[in-house]
């Protein structure tokens, strides 16, 4: 386990430790969980029954708001620093790419598994006790959709070793070839698409199966692309270019984004690029890891504060947790108050915008109840040797966490797959388990009180 895996401890923070990335990671979960309450509203019919709205929707202001608060690129930078270290503290320990994959494997299926069993018996349940397919169906498409996230950073995470080798003989050739890729596979996903539209073949949300389908392989261009962003970020890269420099690179994530929206047939929605990624969001990387690094200074003076070390890492412990349940959470606080006769705003109306800060707090509170339980699950458990050694059982264990995401994300959440999520971690989960030995750990390094 790397100094980027610890608890989240005060007493436990490595002295060379930049604490400015823990701050990030925790923003950009923050951002997500308010843009999922501010995306879709909830309000009650005359005759009680519930609707659902886009509250933002046709308004000029969404689609340039979302280049800001589209973090995902961001996240992946940050994942990608975090393996960088990660992947010298495997090797320093003498270990290998087998071991650093399997460390990462565990601390996402763990705690995935609670919510793909949640998620498997109450669809099943509720399809049992003969719910409304259609309301089914609104409730589970938004708490699948965040879920492609559990794929796509698993499969660079995996690649990483390997990345990291790209990286250190052939840096820009690697950032490149990977820009050149993302950009073939939009071409193509554009060509199918007009294609697959043109035989009329369109998914009942709007989009057709078929250029998003060919749209997948950018799962792992554009999030490589940013990762190793993350890499460079960690060699200094950034940090030795002038706040001059920094602005520039900056400028030109922005205007590289502006200029595909603009010449190019991508959304001006940064959101709607998400899935399958989109070049847009390499360039959006680029410019957030400029950004991250201008503000590097003020964030470290703030990061020197005990509170906000506290704050941070307590939230830091159990990050995952907060991204996998707070779409669950947010439904089922809608429900109760679709279920008691509570007040609903208007969706869209001032008082609905006026309370989404409260609808934040709320969402937050449920999710730290359900985190005491589940918090543990996202430390690594990875102690010893693998029980199976066998080369291709850790592949597998990979591929079998990989697929059921990424097959929600395309098809939406349903019993069939919520089932097979929760089949495939199962078995991911024993193909990578280890054996049990015992592990002397260090004392941990201590900071002075800020």
């Amino acid at each position: 386990m790397d100094e980027y895996d610890v608890a989240m401890d005060t007493r436990q923070i490595p002295a060379h430790r930049d604490l400015t990335l823990d701050l990030a990671r925790v923003f950009c979960v923050a951002v997500v969980v308010f843009v999922h309450l501010a995306l879709v509203g909830v309000g009650r019919n005359a005759d009680g029954s519930p609707f659902f709205v886009a509250p933002a929707e046709g308004t000029a202001w969404i689609s340039p708001a979302t280049w800001v608060a589209e973090i995902m690129p961001l996240f992946f930078v940050i994942g990608g620093f975090a393996a960088r270290v990660g992947w010298a503290s495997t090797r320093a320990k003498g270990g290998g790419a087998g071991d650093f994959v399997r460390a990462r494997l565990r601390r996402l299926a763990r705690p995935a598994l609670p919510l793909y069993t949640f998620l498997a018996l109450g669809l099943g349940t509720a399809t049992l006790l003969g719910v409304d397919p259609a309301l089914l169906k609104a409730v589970a498409i938004p708490v699948g959709s965040v879920l492609w996230f559990l794929g796509a950073f698993m499969l660079v995470q995996a690649l990483a070793p390997w990345m990291i080798r790209l990286h250190e003989r052939a840096p820009w050739l690697t950032l490149w070839g990977l820009l050149a890729a993302a950009l073939v596979t939009d071409v193509i996903r554009l060509v199918v698409g007009i294609w697959w539209l043109g035989l009329g073949r369109v998914h009942p949300d709007g989009y057709g199966i078929g250029d998003e389908l060919f749209g997948l392989p950018n799962i792992a261009f554009v999030w490589l692309f940013c990762q190793q962003l993350g890499f460079a970020m960690k060699d200094g890269w950034f940090a030795a270019l002038s706040r001059a420099q920094l602005v520039g690179l900056l400028v030109l994530g922005y205007a590289g984004v502006g200029a595909m929206v603009y010449f190019g047939d991508y959304s001006a929605s940064m959101l709607s690029n998400q899935w399958p990624p989109t070049l847009p969001l390499a360039a959006l990387g680029l410019a957030q890891a400029a950004l991250l690094t201008l503000l590097h200074r003020p964030l470290t003076r703030l990061m020197s504060k005990r509170w906000a070390q506290a704050t941070v890492f307590l939230v830091g412990s159990r990050l995952m947790s907060i991204y996998l349940w707070h779409v669950p959470v947010i439904v089922a606080l809608t429900g109760l108050q679709l279920l008691l006769p509570l007040p609903m705003p208007n969706p869209g109306s001032g008082i609905w915008w006026a309370t989404r800060t409260l609808m934040l707090i709320l969402v937050l509170a449920c999710v730290w109840l359900i985190s005491l339980a589940t918090a543990r699950l996202e430390l690594s458990d990875v102690h010893g040797p693998a029980r199976l050694t066998a080369r291709w059982a850790l592949p597998c264990a990979v591929v079998l966490f990989i697929l059921p995401s990424v097959g929600i994300a395309v098809y939406g959440l349903d019993v069939p797959l919520a089932s097979s999520a929760v089949l495939c971690t199962v078995a991911s989960l024993l193909l990578s388990g280890t054996r049990t030995s015992v592990a002397v750990a260090k004392p941990p390094a201590r900071i002075p009180a800020g």
